[in-house]
């Protein structure tokens, strides 16, 4: 787990007073023990002075008075041992610890000197030609610091504590309870709050940091309010572009019905007239039983073709899966190529070109609904029967995952600067009165749909090539077997 702001400065700081005091205290210490330590010899260079002043002062003594003086002169920690020199430097009496007296002192005047832990301290008598010397002990001189380096010791702890407990409360009042309640106006905003309310505080950074985000998820509101009214125009957009497909959808469909319709209107209406013909002569009386029989065979002939066309153009029309002519479904591509052209080979526009399917074995169901098909199908045929001199024809094989799907013509073609927009809405090649310019994009919508893609591509015949390349459909498609009866009537 990461340590917080707090513990991070807290950690910084002891090591910054870790590093400014640590160097400090042993500055003390050394000056302490040094200052102490030249005191002492001060103080005992002084000491001896005085006492060899005084025992120089008492050198007429007898011998017995002068030991009595030194040994009078002694202490603990102070004098610890005199010697008394005469003539010629030699010692006479002494007290003390002799072994720090030499047996001959040379010297003409006072001097000090430090050996080891010890100060010498010799006076010459000048009159008497005489001398003495003192010798005094410095141990405990260094020791004497040991309190005053203590108490600085515990005066930079207490100080260090102190600095470190007012950085703590400090900071918790002035940075981390700030910064927390700042973060935890950011989580009410996170979980759907609409104002970012924050506390004023006494550090002028955090109010800013907090009007800085106050601001900030105000223009954030802001901009949600209006996405949102952005993705509602958007939803509604889409609900009337989706109105309007699936107009321009039911009125080409409607409109290829109504082509149809001309197509098949003489194809209904020549068995009409026949059975109309024969209703008058029958009528009319005056017929054999054969011919009354022949004349109703005839009849029922006629009514049959009649019906078998309707059924197929019904077939056609019929709404798609759940009776929504754009819902998905699947369709098996040979029979619906047969229905379309059982649809389309007594219309009159085909009665100029010869219409060939060329179909691959086994081809799987495509993911496409087969109303849908049917309609692409159809437009394409018509279409290709409008431009086309002599010959359609259909093909369809597999290709991977899909099935492709092509329908040929030997016409005049699509010129380079009509096939960039031919999928557009109202784009047509045909005169003024005779095409809307809405099939082709009702196909490719259809198509896409569906998952596949449309294009105009290169074919044999010299003319127009339409590429369909569908999606395979995960599940067989239902055979129609109405459609197919329909088909073998054409």
């Amino acid at each position: 787990m990461r340590p917080g702001i707090r513990l991070q400065i807290l950690l910084s700081l002891g090591a910054l007073l870790a590093v400014a005091f640590l160097p400090l205290y042993f500055a003390v210490a050394r000056l302490t023990e040094a200052s102490l330590v030249a005191a002492r010899r001060d103080a005992a260079g002084d000491l001896g002075r005085a006492v060899a002043g005084h025992v120089l002062a008492g050198a007429q003594s007898t011998p017995g008075e002068i030991d009595h003086l030194l040994e009078a002169q002694l202490s603990d920690g102070g004098v610890i041992a005199i010697g008394v020199y005469g003539a010629e430097g030699v010692r006479g009496a002494g007290a003390g610890e002799l072994a720090q007296l030499p047996e001959r002192l040379e010297m003409h005047q006072e001097s000090t000197t430090q050996q080891s832990r010890t100060l010498r301290v010799a006076v010459p008598h000048h009159h008497d030609d005489a001398a003495v010397l003192v010798v005094i002990s410095l141990e405990g001189a260094a020791s004497g610091a040991a309190p005053l380096v203590r108490l600085v010791a515990l005066y930079t702890v207490i100080v260090a504590g102190a600095l470190l407990i007012f950085a703590y409360f400090a900071m918790t009042r002035l940075v981390v309870r700030p910064i927390e309640e700042v973060s935890r106006a950011a989580s009410r905003i996170a979980s759907g709050a609409r104002n970012f309310e924050l506390i004023r505080t006494s550090a002028r950074e955090i109010d800013e940091l907090g009007l800085s985000l106050g601001a900030m998820t105000d223009k954030l509101l802001a901009d949600e309010e209006a996405l949102r009214a952005k993705v509602d125009e958007l939803e509604k957009a889409t609900r009337e572009l989706k109105a309007a497909q699936d107009t321009v959808v039911r009125s080409e469909r409607l409109a290829s019905v109504g082509r149809l319709a001309a197509g098949v209107a003489h194809e209904i209406g020549n068995p009409i007239a026949a059975i109309l013909g024969f209703e008058e002569l029958l009528l009319a009386g005056n017929l054999s039983a054969d011919e009354q029989r022949d004349f109703l065979e005839r009849m029922k002939r006629e009514t049959e073709r009649v019906n078998h066309v309707l059924r197929d153009l019904l077939d056609f029309a019929r709404p798609g899966p759940e009776g929504d002519p754009l819902a998905p479904g699947s369709a098996d591509v040979a029979e619906t190529t047969e229905i379309v052209g059982a649809l389309l080979r007594p219309q009159k526009p085909m009665q100029k070109v010869e219409l060939t399917f060329e179909l691959e074995a086994g081809l799987p169901g495509v993911a496409i609904a087969r109303e849908r098909l049917q309609q692409v199908l159809l437009n394409l045929l018509l279409n290709a029967a409008d431009a086309a001199d002599s010959k359609i024809v259909v093909s369809a094989k597999r290709d991977g995952q899909r099935v492709k799907i092509q329908v040929e013509d030997d016409g005049g073609g699509i010129s380079e600067k009509v096939r960039a927009t031919i999928f557009e809405p109202f784009v047509t090649t045909k005169e003024v009165g005779k095409g809307t310019g809405l099939g082709l994009a009702v196909c490719r919508g259809l198509v896409e749909a569906a998952g596949g893609s449309i294009a105009v591509e290169s074919g044999k015949l010299g003319g127009a090539c339409f590429a369909l390349l569908l999606p395979i459909a995960l599940e067989a498609p239902v055979s129609s077997k109405r459609g197919l009866a329909g088909a073998g009537s054409g």
